[in-house]
Parts: structure tokens; C-alpha cells; sequence
């Protein structure tokens, strides 16, 4: 590959600092691009960010790359920050109120959205998905459509619908290219880094640069492991104050998350031997905080609400020779980042029909804090979560509640409700600044009611715009 940078740079950052930067003169043009994601995992679950699994794997990344201190899914549950990851926009506008049934629900990633993959493909990009979906796939009985990952810009992919069944060892309902694989002998992670691995060896034009999404099912329940991993961490988690059915389940979970990392190890083993480090850009993050909340960084609440406990994730950006080794970011980022940060550095076009949430980091990443802006405040919602709505601006976390008890909350996947969630309003307003207040203790409402109504208009306003793009999936017909 052609070891440059693209001039079109120069329209953000200044001549000077590209210079000094050695952007002229490193970095390919076009790098290869490998995004991983873990599944429910917390904020502060690996070494890297101070956890107690060990992760030399992902560690190496972040020590070779730029960790955020900060941040953020896209949803406190998975799908919605799956269909954010893919498209830059907030999960609503895309069809994807709440995570995907695909037994019963129209709800699916809609084929309208332009996703990392078709930019990607349209720049020249062998494109391949490994590994969880679950943004909706084709259900067998099922009269309503659905697109496959290959209608989202994939040339080549191996999925499950949801989470692998019935847990992450012997899974039963992994799909490659649309034909179902039946009983697959192993464990999830390994499964699908032996997948990434088999495309890499024998799929790809070695002259074309690739996007590889490599989505882990890990640490997401059922969980499963090798009893040699979960025997490492039964001490050591019943160190942490644990009771001891708590410690088994949580050096059980632990183990889930140290599978993942070699099932990494080995696939960056193989991206090491076709190409230059300095070649591959690789992300790493998960899709929304844990489900244990002891694994979300002391964090108020956990996956599946909007405190930060539930939407703050780990976020590590790894190329060299262009990210600065050893780089620890204070400005917070998010999966809705993703796309716009990757058009910035490949010097692609954003997609101009739609509204895009996301900002790009481009700036951070390559060391220009200062020419850093974001212009529309993190945006967080889903029905289920108490409160149901959140922002971050700046230092500050403002919070909302539903100001009506018609929203069901038992039932999570009736497209039903979606009128009542488009047409309701909120009460119960909360004001936090996040960095004092990171466990969001001190409710600041009444001491700062300007700061309130500041960040009141800006979420009403976000709110608006989201509602509207929003896709009515109890009407009849297709989009």
C-alpha cells in the first residue's frame, strides 16, 4: 500500500501541525479497517481501563493507540447502538427503537441507512461481518422482510440473529451468507476470530484494502468458557467482597472476557502477517455498559438504563505510525463518532441526505484538541430505562423521566408503543456535572435552573428532530 496520508487533511488541521505530525509522510493512504465489539462489556472490565480481567491483547492496542477516558455507546442496549455504530445517527432515526425480536418484530436496521460498510465499499473496500447481528436478519416462518448484512454493504458475512444459542460454547445458530450452519463445534469468540481469520486467508484480493467488522457475543449472557480461564478468576473475584454464588458468576464472566482477548490476540496475530501495523486501523469498544454492576467503573446503574453506568464503554483507536502510542483522551467520544471520524481520516464523503449525530475525532486522534467541536449534544433513549432520556453538553448530564404511565415497560418488544414513545413528553428533569459529580450523586437542578433550561431546550430539540425521522413499524406496509 502506498505509505501517505491524504492531502485532503489540510482542510481541518494546519500545515504546520500536519507536518509536524509526519502526516505527509506516514500512514496509507487507504488503511485497512478493523472495528471490534464487545458484547455488554463494562467500562471497567480490562486491564486497560483498570479491570480485572487480563487483556494483553486489547491492552496492546490501547498502549499502542489512543484510549478515551470517556466513552459512550450508542444505547443502554445493544441493538440501538449496533444501527448507531453502523450509520453515525441516532438509533431512532433508524428504525431501531429497542433491541431486535426478529420472531415477532418488523423492526430491523432499514436498508435507507447508509452504513461504514457501503462508504467503505464504495471507496474500493472488501468488506466482510463477522459475528453478532442482531440488527435484523430474515426469520424462517416470518412473512415480513428483512435485509441481510449483505444488503448493508457486506460482501461476505457470518452471523447470529441475536446472542449465540444456547450459550457461547457449541452454538447452534451461526448463518454464512444466508445458509445456516447448524450445532458449530467451540466458543463463540474463537468461532468467529477463526472466521475473520478464514476470510483474510482465503477471500481477499491481497491489493484491496478491507473493512473487517468483527462483533464478539462476549461477555453477553449465557456465558460460557473453558474451565482453564474460569479457574483463574475464582479467587481473585471473591477478593473483590463477592458472596460466593456471586464470585462463580462473576470469575465465569471474567473467564468469557479473557477468551475474547486471545480469540483477539489471534486475529491481530493474522493482521500482523498480511500487512504492516502501520496499515490497519483498529477500533476497539462494546455496545453498551455491563449487566454487573460492580463492572461499570463504580458508575450509577448498568446496562439497559440511561445513567452513565449503563452507556459508558471503553473506546480505543490503534494505528501507527498516524495515532500517537500511548494517548489518553479527556474528550469524551461515542460509537455515533465512529462514521465521521473514519470519512475524516480516509478523506471519504459523509453521506449530505440525512442528519448525522455524530462528530468526528479525527482531531483528538491525531493530536489537534484544539480544532476539536461538538456541535449537538450526546443524545441517549430508550423506553425501558428510568429515566428514559438523557444528554451530555459539555461537563453536564441532564436526565428525564416519562411523563405518562401508558409506556409499557414489561413488554420490550411490541411495536405498539412506538406512537406513545414518538408523541410522549418528560418530567422529572435532573442536572449533573459529570466531572465532579461522576456517579451522578448531586441532582443540580434547582441551584442551576439556567444551565437546566439550556440543556432542556437542547434535548427537546434532539429529541424532536429524532422523533421525526423515526419509522411508525405498527403501520402496514414496508419502508
Amino acid at each position: 500500500m502506498i505509505r501517505k496520508r491524504a492531502l485532503a487533511l489540510a482542510t481541518t488541521l494546519s500545515i504546520p501541525l500536519l507536518v509536524s505530525l509526519g502526516l505527509f509522510a506516514q500512514g496509507p493512504q487507504r488503511p485497512n479497517v478493523v472495528i471490534l465489539l464487545a458484547d455488554d462489556l463494562g467500562s471497567s472490565d480490562i486491564g486497560s481501563y483498570g479491570g480485572p480481567v487480563k487483556t494483553p491483547a486489547i491492552d496492546s492496542l490501547a498502549t499502542g493507540g489512543a484510549r478515551f477516558k470517556t466513552f459512550y455507546s450508542g444505547c443502554a442496549v445493544c441493538s440501538p447502538s449496533r444501527a448507531t455504530l453502523m450509520t453515525g445517527r441516532q438509533h431512532i432515526r433508524t428504525g431501531v427503537y429497542n433491541w431486535i425480536y426478529d420472531q415477532t418484530q418488523k423492526s430491523h436496521l432499514r436498508e435507507r441507512e447508509v452504513t461504514i460498510a457501503e462508504i467503505l465499499k464504495g471507496s474500493g473496500y472488501a468488506t466482510a461481518h463477522v459475528g453478532k447481528w442482531h440488527l435484523g436478519l430474515p426469520f424462517e416462518g416470518h412473512s415480513n422482510y428483512k435485509p441481510t448484512p449483505a444488503d448493508h454493504g457486506f460482501d461476505y458475512w457470518f452471523a447470529t440473529p441475536n446472542n449465540a444459542e444456547p450459550s457461547h460454547h457449541n452454538p447452534v445458530n451461526f448463518i454464512r451468507n444466508g445458509k445456516s450452519l447448524g450445532e458449530m463445534e467451540g466458543y463463540a469468540c474463537q468461532l468467529v476470530a477463526e472466521e475473520a481469520i478464514d476470510w483474510l486467508e482465503n477471500h481477499l484480493n491481497p491489493d484491496t484494502p478491507f473493512f473487517l467488522n468483527v462483533w464478539f457475543h462476549e461477555p453477553h449472557q449465557k456465558i460460557a468458557a473453558p474451565e482453564s480461564i474460569v479457574a483463574k478468576y475464582q479467587g481473585p473475584e471473591q477478593s473483590l467482597g463477592l458472596q460466593e454464588a456471586q464470585s462463580k458468576i462473576a470469575g465465569l464472566y471474567s473467564a468469557t472476557i479473557d477468551n475474547m482477548d486471545q480469540a483477539i490476540f489471534r486475529l491481530l496475530a493474522k493482521l500482523e502477517s498480511i500487512a504492516p501495523k502501520e496499515d490497519t486501523l483498529i477500533i476497539f469498544a462494546s455496545d453498551n455498559g455491563s449487566y454487573l454492576r460492580n463492572r461499570n467503573s463504580g458508575l450509577r446503574g448498568q446496562k439497559g438504563v440511561n445513567w452513565e453506568g449503563g452507556i459508558r464503554v471503553p473506546g480505543i483507536f490503534y494505528w501507527p505510525g498516524t495515532i500517537s502510542a500511548g494517548k489518553a483522551i479527556e474528550t469524551p467520544g461515542g460509537l455515533v463518532d465512529i462514521l465521521p471520524t473514519l470519512c475524516e481520516l480516509l478523506s471519504l464523503d459523509l453521506p449530505r441526505d440525512r442528519h448525522l449525530d455524530g462528530t468526528s475525532l479525527a482531531s483528538l486522534l491525531l493530536g489537534n484538541p484544539n480544532g476539536f467541536n461538538r456541535p449537538q449534544p450526546f443524545y441517549w433513549h430508550v423506553h425501558r430505562s428510568k429515566p428514559i432520556v438523557a444528554i451530555r453538553d459539555g461537563d453536564y448530564s441532564l436526565i428525564a423521566y416519562r411523563d405518562n404511565d401508558e409506556l409499557p415497560l414489561t413488554n420490550r418488544t411490541d411495536e405498539a408503543w412506538i406512537p406513545l414513545i414518538k408523541e410522549g413528553g418528560y418530567q422529572g428533569y435532573e442536572l449533573y456535572n459529570l466531572k465532579k459529580d461522576p456517579k451522578q450523586t448531586k441532582d443540580l437542578a434547582s441551584r442551576y435552573p439556567e444551565k437546566l433550561q439550556e440543556l432542556k431546550r437542547k434535548l427537546l430539540d434532539i429529541n424532536a428532530s429524532v422523533m421525526a425521522d423515526g419509522y411508525d413499524w405498527h403501520l402496514e406496509g414496508q419502508p
